[in-house]
Order: C-alpha cells, then sequence, then structure tokens
C-alpha cells in the first residue's frame, strides 16, 4: 500500500480495498471509517500477544499469513479471513474463553483508513496485497494450538 501514500484518501484507499484486495469496502457516512461487513469476508479477533504468537506459528507452520490489523488502543490484533468458520456455539465459546472473537455475520470490520496513520489507532500488521485470506478454521485451529497447556514429555 506504500503507491498509495501521495494521495491516499478514505476514497482511494476504499478504492484499493476494493479493486485490489476484493475487500466489498465501504465509507461509513456518519464518522468516514472504512469498513466492510462481515459476509464475504471474515475476521478473528484477539489480544495482541496471542495474535503474535499466531502469526509466528503460522510462519512456522510455512502457511501464508494474510492481512492483520492492529488496534494500538485496545491492544487486539484482527485476522482477515475466509469465512468458513460454521456458526457453532461450540466455537464461538472456546473461543470466548481464550478472550478471541469472531465477527459475525453481518458484523462491521473497520479497516485502516488515511486518518488512522497519523493517528495510530488502527495500523496494517501485514497489510493487504492482493485478494489472498487465510481460512478462519486454520486461524482458529493455530489458537488452539497457541494456547493449548504443554505437553508432557514421557520418558
Amino acid at each position: 500500500m506504500d503507491q498509495l501514500a501521495i494521495a491516499d484518501t478514505p476514497t482511494t484507499r476504499c478504492a484499493y480495498y476494493r479493486r485490489t484486495c476484493d475487500l466489498p469496502a465501504g465509507i461509513h457516512p456518519e464518522i468516514g471509517r472504512i469498513v466492510v461487513k462481515a459476509g464475504a469476508v471474515g475476521a478473528v479477533t484477539m489480544p495482541a500477544p496471542l495474535g503474535q504468537r499466531v502469526r509466528e506459528e503460522l510462519l512456522r507452520r510455512r502457511m501464508t499469513v494474510g492481512p492483520i490489523i492492529s488496534h494500538a488502543r485496545s491492544g487486539r490484533w484482527t485476522f482477515l479471513v475466509r469465512p468458513d468458520i460454521r456458526d457453532d456455539v461450540h466455537i464461538f465459546a472456546d473461543m470466548f474463553r481464550l478472550n478471541v472473537s469472531i465477527v459475525p455475520i453481518g458484523g462491521e470490520i473497520a479497516l485502516p483508513s488515511p486518518a488512522d496513520a497519523q493517528t495510530g489507532y488502527r495500523q496494517w500488521v501485514v497489510p493487504p496485497a492482493d485478494t489472498y485470506r487465510p481460512s478462519g478454521l486454520d486461524i482458529i485451529e493455530t489458537v488452539r494450538a497457541c494456547t493449548a497447556p504443554p505437553q508432557a514429555v514421557s520418558a
């Protein structure tokens, strides 16, 4: 997204998200924030330290990470994902216990905008460069792996 630095406005950033990243982004009229409704894209949000572990584990497994948003004030990361997580109360409950939330269909996902670059409120950890997003189920499985108790080594 460095190519957008010269004429970066909410409109041009939104167009980039739509055309290059296939994110059905729009500008929230009341506040000028760039948002995507969950449905064609999903999102999994977690505390930043867990997000860092998940990203490192994905890289260790040689998996492509995909777009990640940092929310500096709340100390959370959001992974943009393919919406393949089924609406299952057990999955949502398991993640809730780990302080991980899955954005429900129709929920708003705020994307970094040019104003965020000045405030540092919302920034890309891994910016989208194309249409790739990892499987939501892969992110959930990696969260579970990163939060599982260590296995005892038997002699």
